[in-house]
């Protein structure tokens, strides 16, 4: 079973050789416009164009919690747009954003397909930034759906200034 490498850097800018993934939460309002989507769209406009037509086209399509799109970005590099965080905003019932049922179901496909595509799998500590989630959450479901698969994790903390 590989393991989670855990490195400083910027998860747009994978460090490995062959096919990557990039894997991160987006919410399911449609917006895109805070926390590392920035990144994402700073480096290629693919990705946000194609979570903007899903979210508008949502009535034809599987937009919602649990989802995942692949948006090839470069030849051997796609972005994994997940849909695993309820609305923007944490509220007083429902608490953070961050949904992990629909973030488990996320990353069970993301194994599916990462396996299928023979990449390697990189992030920063999806979930866990303006979505409010936990990383002792989320590290098992990673461990269970992405490495226990023999996939290789890479988690990208930003460098700090």
């Amino acid at each position: 079973m590989a393991g989670i490498r855990y490195t400083q850097g910027d998860a747009t800018s994978p460090q490995a050789e062959g096919a990557k993934v990039i894997a991160h939460v987006c919410n399911d309002l449609g917006r895109w416009g805070k926390g590392f989507v920035l990144a994402v769209s700073a480096r290629w406009p693919e990705p946000e164009k194609a979570y903007r037509a899903w979210y508008r086209e949502r009535a034809r399509n599987d937009f919602g919690l649990g989802a995942v799109r692949y948006v090839q970005v470069e030849g051997d590099v796609w972005v994994a747009n997940m849909v695993a965080q309820r609305g923007v905003r944490p509220g007083r019932k429902n608490g953070p954003p961050i949904r992990y049922e629909a973030l488990d179901r996320c990353l069970a496909a993301l194994g599916e397909k990462a396996g299928e595509l023979g990449v390697t799998v990189h992030m920063p500590r999806i979930g866990c930034g303006l979505a409010g989630g936990e990383w002792h959450r989320i590290e098992p479901m990673i461990l269970r759906h992405l490495t226990a698969k023999g996939l290789h994790v890479t988690v990208y903390d930003a460098d700090l200034p």
